[in-house]
């Protein structure tokens, strides 16, 4: 007789629930009728489980994030298959799925939803558009102007050297925890990082020495995730400023940790959810709340500003932390002044 496992965890029965309870819905409002279909995503929600419950620690789908995406996706080109499972289609069909599942459970729940899966196919353009007649199209970034704007606004929490007094001390009047939201944000536009790059960053990742600052950072180094390997990752020496403000702030404030970003004083994480609010609050006071493409419009900008530049693609991919293949979707736009970011 078929039995459950004596010891069976916790997450291995909310991966399966999850999935089950949405299929039972799908099938009561008459969404999903066929059986080949329904057994497709079954097969499909079965090889992400199997990874999830393979990652040391576990993969939650509380906690999933778009890093655990990243790595679930790379493990999948290791895998042999002819059934066209490794292609765009097939990855946007896995990843809607994702999204509707976790969606779903967070519903019966009563928790705010898990949109991992929606942040991961908003950076990934190639694999959102791929059922569209266009499947590559030009990724959104920020006008000459809003960068300028952007950046000016981000500065204001930093000493202004040379200016009248009033403006010269203005920076005193913020929060640390204003000081972290926009260091965050201008690490993404003046480094190109993702939004999990940045909650990822550690104490010792700010690189000062070889600069031409002292005790200015001008490069950050990103942590490998999974199959991801670590990078280093050149910053905008304006982004360099705020970031040496910050970390000489974070030290005066005595704020605990290893994280360069945390979300109390005592070293707590910066959780996704909290990490996001503050973001979109930055760009809205900065008056880009009308920007579509969220912070990853940040990210394309920093892209497109290098390659403007004439920075070898294999070079920028680098620094962004995808395959060179990715790069594709930057080839047919033309950034403004070279000297914005």
């Amino acid at each position: 007789m078929d039995t459950l496992p004596l010891f069976a965890s916790h997450s291995d029965a909310t991966h399966r629930m999850a999935f089950d309870r949405w299929l039972a819905d799908q099938q009561a409002s008459g969404a999903l009728r066929q059986a080949g279909s329904m057994a497709v995503y079954r097969d499909m929600w079965g090889s992400f489980t199997a990874w999830c419950l393979g990652q040391v620690p576990v993969v939650d789908l509380e906690t999933l994030d778009t890093r655990d995406l990243e790595a679930f996706q790379a493990a999948r080109y290791g895998m042999k298959s002819a059934d066209q499972s490794l292609s765009p289609r097939h990855a946007l069909r896995l990843l809607r799925l994702i999204d509707r599942v976790l969606r779903h459970h967070a519903a019966q729940a009563g928790m705010p939803p898990n949109t991992a899966a929606a942040e991961w196919l908003q950076a990934h353009p190639d694999i959102r558009y791929a059922e569209s007649a266009q499947a590559d199209p030009l990724p959104e970034f920020l006008s000459v102007s809003e960068a300028r704007r952007l950046i000016t606004f981000l500065s204001e929490v930093r000493p202004r050297p040379g200016m009248s007094a009033s403006r010269r001390d203005a920076h005193r009047a913020f929060t640390w925890q204003q000081l972290r939201n926009r260091t965050a944000v201008a690490l993404q536009l003046g480094g190109g990082l993702a939004p999990g790059d940045v909650r990822a960053l550690s104490l010792l990742a700010p690189v000062s020495s070889g600069g031409r600052v002292r005790d200015r950072p001008w490069k950050v180094a990103v942590p490998g995730n999974g199959n991801l390997p670590p990078r280093e990752t050149p910053i905008a020496p304006w982004a360099g400023e705020l970031l040496q403000h910050w970390l000489q702030i974070r030290a005066e404030a005595r704020i605990a940790g290893d994280h360069l970003f945390t979300s109390t004083l005592s070293g707590k994480p910066w959780s996704k959810e909290a990490h996001y609010k503050a973001a979109k609050s930055v760009l809205e006071e900065a008056g880009l709340d009308a920007v579509e493409g969220g912070s990853f419009k940040l990210r394309h900008t920093f892209a497109l500003r290098q390659l403007r530049r004439g920075t070898p693609v294999d070079e920028v991919a680098r620094w962004l932390g995808v395959d060179p293949e990715a790069m594709g979707k930057y080839s047919r736009v033309v950034l403004g002044p070279a000297d914005v970011v």
